[in-house]
């Protein structure tokens, strides 16, 4: 078009697309005619709670009434948790259970929800405003002018002025996280000590290895250099379960609970590659060691071996564990190694356990209540 331009004698035809085409001198923007006008703004009008005081009271009595109910459902959930326990199992208590602390959830939120709202449409001030741009700066000027913006936001909003509003609005967000955080306590365990019942797991002196989920026990020749065993003690399996006292389960009520606390992953190094210190060098036999498959990070399954790197990865956060130096983390989140579990062989070749874990399983958050 440029080329044409210089051709034409320094003229060109420039043509507005969707109109007709307009002389105009080379270089010039082009404005359409019969662009769409700016059709401004209808005249402001007036809502009922601006002109009639006692309808601004009503609104008023409307919005903390509303934070009051969203208060009140708040801590109806925490009553219905209280009084409608789930500790029986039981189906019906566990619908009332849901029903309840549902309901009075959905109440503190919705009406926390539409109280705002209301706030907004009938309350705060109503007008119209054009922000315009400009540059962010961090001056002295800039600064008063942000100060500015919320004192005129506050008189607007009427925040400080209407103190039952505020209150009652303050009262609802410190009431609302309540439920949510009674609800945490069913995650914990019921008067127990949860460092006990990660430390004991069914494992003993001379109970045999065996393969997950099949129960079959292994021996040590069976294992190879570089392979890699997901392992379960050899009583863990549904038949055999059943028919164990609460000592023998490792302090588990099922049998769910028993596998997750006892997994462990069974690896074969070089005897050179394993950097053991003195007191532990009794706890592997002939390159193979044991390890809990539970990550210490958040107890997520450790599942992933590397044979050439002796690494094991857990892949829910990444973090690695290095098996040839007592699964000592080396990248990731966890912050202790992962437990190890005392092995030997027995008379006929299989492998056993020396004894049970000697710290807890698990994430590392239990080490802490020690």
């Amino acid at each position: 078009m440029a080329e044409e331009a210089k051709n034409n004698g320094g003229d060109a035809v420039v043509a507005a697309q969707g109109h007709g085409a307009v002389d105009v001198s080379a270089g010039t923007a082009v404005i359409s005619s019969d662009a769409v006008q700016n059709p401004g703004l209808p005249p402001h009008r007036k809502r009922v709670t601006d002109l009639d005081p006692k309808k601004a009271k009503q609104a008023e009595r409307v919005v903390y009434s509303l934070f009051y109910i969203s208060i009140a459902g708040s801590l109806g959930a925490v009553l219905a948790y209280m009084f409608f326990p789930i500790e029986t199992g039981e189906l019906m208590a566990i619908r009332l259970h849901t029903l309840f602390v549902g309901l009075g959830m959905a109440l503190a939120l919705l009406a926390v929800g539409i109280g705002a709202v209301h706030w907004g449409k009938a309350l705060m001030a109503d007008h119209e405003s054009i922000d315009m741009r400009h540059p962010v700066a961090s001056d002295e000027e800039t600064r008063k002018a942000a100060v500015e913006v919320f004192e005129v936001s506050n008189e607007e909003s009427g925040f400080s002025r209407r103190s039952l509003v505020r209150n009652s609005l303050i009262g609802a967000l410190i009431a609302f996280p309540i439920p949510g955080i009674t609800l945490l306590r069913g995650l914990a365990p019921q008067d127990e000590d949860p460092v006990e019942l990660l430390k004991n797991t069914m494992w003993t002196k001379g109970l045999r290895l065996a393969r997950d989920p099949s129960g079959v026990p292994i021996k040590a020749s069976e294992v190879t250099i570089g392979s890699a065993f997901h392992v379960i003690p050899e009583n863990l399996t549904h038949e055999d379960f059943a028919t164990l006292n609460a000592e023998e389960r490792g302090g588990s009520e099922n049998f769910l609970d028993a596998k997750a606390k006892a997994i462990v992953l069974l690896m074969r190094l070089d005897q050179s590659e394993l950097k053991e210190l003195p007191e532990r060098e009794s706890w592997s036999y002939d390159g193979i060691v044991a390890y809990s498959k539970v990550c210490t990070h958040v107890g997520c399954p450790v599942a992933l071996y590397e044979q050439h790197t002796h690494h094991l990865l857990c892949p829910c956060h990444q973090s690695q564990f290095d098996v040839s130096e007592h699964a000592k983390v080396v990248f990731g989140p966890a912050k202790r190694p992962l437990p190890q579990l005392p092995i030997t062989v027995d008379e006929e070749g299989y492998l056993v356990a020396q004894s049970d874990f000697h710290e807890p399983v698990g994430p590392s958050f239990w080490e802490r209540l020690k």
